[in-house]
């Protein structure tokens, strides 16, 4: 399996190599050079596995450069109960990944076990582990540069800290995200810990990783690595919970499921893509935007039209305040056929501060044919979708995942089971629970008082060069 950038100037890779890369030289983001096809046999078999099990099967397919021994012991390190201990109930969950049943034919993939009570745990365990064992093997180290809405930077800095070799510069936007996620990330003390708060919005955050890993001199001078989505290996760890949820929800491989998914950079959902791609039987991709609805207008329109920083709006579910989708590319690529000209010229509009519209165009007539569908929420549904949730089923989710469920509701079908993603659990956004529930959401007893920790912090202007400065700095 080797790996080819969206934009067509690159030379192809193998995973080891993407996996402390990030970008693409040419700008563009790594793909599989094909999609590894899994029949119905392999399915079957595949229901009887352990999550830690399931995801070798899923990730030997796309990393072929790591001796399958090696590969299975990072895997059996990474999903255990230890690293996975917060079931959303407050108990000691059961499985990795639970699911719930809301209703019949709705159900919550439960994902937020992890130490940072959020998704993102799912893949940046295993990529911690995997950066220290090829960093080992290479006798490298490496400085990642990362960008961060809320749950990504907190979920990559547990999984690193005191990691040899690795340090982590993780900006985030300054005063945007929950008290709870900002004293998750800035509480931390570790010394290959470094957090930097960006006056702007998150998508100020993420053109600052964008300029410094383009620029081919210093993330060479200074080992600049990627822990962000734009990772491949992130996406490809955030496929496995796609199959055990379709294993949880079904008894037999002639089932179809919908998935509904919060998004805002197009990640967790693009894993669904791929799953799908892969022979998984999804009948429906939902794609949930909040008021920052850039990929809705997409696949409704076929416009895609990221907004400026001062357009994009401050909500209740800030993870996805978000107006320019990095991984989207991933799925463009696939959708025009993967010709990677078409990218280019495509994504030379959006990196000079426009849009695209394939409206019109056969790519956006093929579009039916990829499963997605879309949807938008607002503060008001969200308020209105916890307080449901909460009286009806007796089951507390967070802001994102309010938006995920109240689109869902919108694309039930009958005899097909419709799983909603999780994406935090509720305390992260305590705020907007009280405002619902007239409470203080649950949280785990070793996380009390995590807001009242000494904080350790950076403020910084949303200027490349004074970030570069900074890194420069500190790695001297």
């Amino acid at each position: 399996m080797h790996y080819i950038s969206t934009r067509g100037h690159a030379e192809a890779q193998t995973f080891c190599d993407i996996l402390l890369g990030g970008l693409a030289p040419d700008g563009g983001l790594y793909l599989p050079d094909h999609y590894p096809q899994i029949s119905a046999a392999e399915l079957t078999a595949w229901r009887k596995l352990s999550y830690a099990e399931l995801a070798y099967e899923v990730l030997r397919r796309f990393v072929t450069d790591i001796p399958p021994g090696d590969l299975l012991s990072i895997v059996k390190k990474t999903y255990t109960a230890q690293t996975y201990p917060y079931c959303r109930t407050g108990r000691r969950a059961t499985d990795i990944t639970p699911l719930t049943t809301l209703e019949p034919g709705l159900h919550l993939l439960e994902l937020s076990n992890g130490p940072t009570l959020a998704f993102k745990d799912m893949a940046m365990q295993l990529l911690g582990n995997l950066f220290e064992y090829v960093l080992e093997k290479r006798g490298e180290t490496i400085n990642i540069l990362g960008a961060t809405s809320g749950d990504t930077g907190s979920a990559a800095e547990y999984a690193m800290r005191g990691k040899k070799g690795v340090r982590v510069f993780m900006l985030s936007p300054h005063g945007k995200m929950s008290a709870f996620q900002r004293a998750q990330m800035y509480s931390l003390q570790d010394a290959n810990i470094f957090n930097i708060a960006v006056v702007g919005m998150f998508d100020d955050a993420q053109d600052i990783v964008k300029a410094v890993s383009n620029d081919a001199g210093f993330k060479a001078r200074y080992k600049i690595g990627a822990v962000n989505s734009i990772n491949w290996a992130r996406i490809a760890a955030q496929v496995v919970y796609y199959f055990k949820g379709y294993f949880e929800a079904t008894k037999s491989n002639d089932e179809r499921v919908a998935f509904a998914v919060p998004s805002g950079n197009f990640g967790n959902i693009c894993a669904g893509h791929i799953a799908r791609m892969m022979g998984l039987p999804v009948e429906r991709l939902v794609l949930a935007t909040n008021e920052n609805d850039v990929l809705d207008e997409f696949f409704k329109t076929g416009c895609y039209r990221p907004r400026a920083t001062a357009e994009t709006l401050v909500t209740s579910s800030p993870s996805m305040d978000i107006s320019k989708a990095s991984n989207f590319e991933r799925f463009v690529f696939d959708l025009v056929g993967r010709d990677p000209a078409i990218v280019s010229r495509l994504w030379q509009a959006v990196d000079s501060g426009g849009s695209f519209d394939l409206a019109g165009t056969p790519h956006f007539q093929s579009l039916p044919g990829y499963a997605f569908v879309s949807g938008r929420s607002t503060h008001r549904d969200r308020i209105d979708t916890v307080r449901d949730a909460w009286q009806r089923y007796g089951v507390m989710i967070d802001t994102h995942t309010a938006d995920g469920l109240k689109v869902a509701r919108e694309y039930l079908q009958p005899a097909v089971p419709m799983i909603v993603l999780e994406t935090a659990q509720a305390v992260k956004f305590s705020e907007t629970i009280i405002e619902a529930l007239g409470r203080e959401p649950m949280r785990p007893a070793d996380l009390e008082g995590i807001e009242n920790l000494p904080q350790r912090v950076e403020v910084m202007a949303a200027d490349v060069r004074a970030i570069k400065e900074y890194i420069a700095r500190i790695c001297g």
